[in-house]
């Protein structure tokens, strides 16, 4: 399993949200190249970066940063947030990103995701984020009649490899991700599934290696040090 570090950016600085709630977000650190360099000197060989404005008003809005700290470092990164139309996609597969997450367009747009794993393959992932099973949209502002099994079948049958699953009712609680609905999600298609929200110690890392989750993110846990980000990077590498 691998484990994947957070840099969440919303108006050019490092933050966190509450349950995906944007009247929550706080500032956890001042500069995410230090960040990144954190990470790195930890053992990560991924990083997992997200435009909080672009996810919510569906544009780049920090996508200069993003691009800069992922040229500025030897790590693989995946982005995502307000990536919906190909030229998007180009711009940050063209410019040091490895991989682009899309997550609105998967429920709005689906001959979009489809254009975009015929041209880019497994360099797209879709993100699926959900509240009480049912997905949201819109940097999780809008909320859809579509379960989150249902949309990973769909997106499984159009050639989705990598599907990035968020319980929003975990994410940012250090409560621990939703293993129930992850195990379901596991079972119900072949992608390759990383967990997202929740994750807060070194036992969640562990239960999810369990149910075979390819790769975890973690970001609150990292910034508080619930998690000692190098040790577990180094049991989800021991135990794979």
């Amino acid at each position: 399993m691998i484990v994947l570090p957070a840099i969440d950016i919303k108006d050019g600085n490092c933050v966190r949200l509450f349950k995906g709630d944007f009247s929550t977000v706080s500032k956890v650190a001042d500069d995410p190249y230090q960040v990144a360099q954190r990470f790195i000197d930890a053992g990560a060989q991924w990083m997992h970066m997200v435009d909080l404005d672009g996810a919510k008003d569906g544009k780049l809005i920090n996508s200069e940063l993003i691009i800069d700290v992922a040229k500025s470092f030897d790590i693989k990164v995946e982005v995502g947030g307000g990536i919906r139309d190909m030229n998007r996609i180009e711009h940050y597969l063209e410019n040091g990103v490895d991989r682009v997450i899309l997550g609105s367009a998967a429920v709005n747009d689906q001959s979009f995701v489809i254009d975009a794993v015929n041209n880019f393959d497994d360099q797209v992932a879709v993100g699926i984020d959900a509240k009480d099973g049912i997905v949201r949209a819109q940097g999780w502002t809008d909320k859809s009649e579509i379960n989150y099994l249902d949309l990973a079948k769909q997106m499984e049958s159009i050639g989705v490899k990598t599907i990035i699953f968020t319980d929003i009712d975990q994410d940012g609680t250090l409560s621990g991700p939703n293993l129930v609905q992850l195990d379901k999600l596991r079972s119900a298609v072949s992608c390759d599934i990383i967990a997202s929200g929740g994750v807060s110690n070194i036992k969640d890392i562990i239960n999810l290696n369990s149910l075979n989750i390819y790769g975890a993110i973690t970001g609150k846990a990292i910034y508080t040090g619930s998690l000692d980000l190098r040790m577990a990077i180094q049991l989800a590498e021991k135990v794979s």
